[in-house]
């Protein structure tokens, strides 16, 4: 198995660690962050019972392309990616919020559409919609940023009042998010993609801003096939799409959703399987790049030496 099922890393100056739902993160020296990501596997704010083979390397790699593609347009975190599943970036105060930006209805703003709510997070959404139906223009939808347990919609005023961020570093934030989703929608297109919605993390040191976490992923975006897509919409059919919606479907259709009582269904060999083979298409979808899958056997040894090679190097 490809995961690490319980970390048991303790890397050179280490001084915090941190598991989060799929990612576990070694801060060291209080100034940079090594973050592997993990091959579990989230949905509805529960981690699935079983991990899915090479997710964890999907999800790295996919964010450093993006990443490295839009360091012009916002300085992130990153430091080096010493291993397939590994980033090293700097330790940023992280801002307590996470800015989700979408194109289209779909999702969980379809969900409170079909329900009869007419506005998300604040914003205002016309008439006449119907589920994956492009909007006017992109929206932007923050969520409270959830250490453990269910992150909540928020709006853009209720931000500012709360003192969460303020109104001047907002904006910022804002206009980062749109520029962000721009270059990402024109990536995509250039792969025939569409970039439905996705959410991007912000945390800054001193007074400067940076881009944080991964971006443009299966697991916090959602992309469709761009063709077919008008055809599809007109015909009332589902769109095609790579994205981790498809698990929450698949979770939905089995009776769950992540409420309490509910158990997650079998998940058997073929639904792992499957799973980890959307991944990839995924990524060599997005990417244009063939996957090469990392060796799964002493995968610990592998990391481990990986990251001390890439720290020992770093803390000269």
């Amino acid at each position: 198995m490809s995961t690490l099922k319980q970390p048991t890393f303790h890397f050179p100056n280490q001084v915090g660690f941190y598991s989060g739902k799929v990612r576990d993160v070694y801060n060291i020296n209080n100034q940079y962050l090594v973050m592997h990501a993990s091959d579990r596997i989230s949905a509805f704010d529960v981690i699935l019972p079983r991990p899915i083979p090479y997710k964890g390397q999907v999800l790295n790699q996919i964010a450093a392309h993006f990443l490295m593609a839009t360091k012009d347009i916002v300085p992130n975190w990153v430091v080096s990616v010493p291993d397939p599943s590994v980033t090293i970036g700097l330790r940023c105060e992280t801002y307590p919020v996470e800015m989700v930006v979408r194109g289209y209805l779909a999702g969980h703003a379809a969900r409170e559409y079909k329900a009869g709510l007419r506005s998300v997070c604040g914003v205002a959404l016309p008439e006449g919609l119907k589920e994956n139906d492009q909007l006017p223009h992109p929206i932007i939808t923050p969520t409270t940023k959830a250490h453990e347990g269910h992150d909540e919609d928020i709006s853009r005023e209720d931000i500012i009042a709360k003192g969460l961020v303020t109104e001047v570093e907002y904006a910022q934030l804002e206009a980062y998010t749109l520029a962000l989703y721009k270059k990402g929608q024109e990536m995509a297109a250039e792969k025939g993609l569409i970039l439905v919605d996705t959410k991007y993390e912000f945390g800054k040191i001193g007074d400067k801003i940076y881009l944080i976490d991964e971006i443009h992923t299966p697991d916090s975006s959602r992309y469709f096939y761009a063709n077919g897509y008008a055809e599809r919409q007109q015909n009332n059919e589902e769109q095609k799409q790579l994205s981790k919606e498809f698990v929450r479907q698949w979770l939905i259709e089995n009776g769950f959703q992540g409420k309490d009582g509910q158990q997650v269904p079998e998940m058997t060999d073929a639904k792992i399987t499957e799973i980890s083979d959307r991944y990839i298409e995924l990524f060599e979808q997005i990417t244009g790049n063939t996957f090469e899958k990392a060796p799964l056997s002493n995968v610990n040894e592998r990391i481990e030496k990986n990251v001390n090679s890439a720290l020992s190097e770093l803390l000269k």
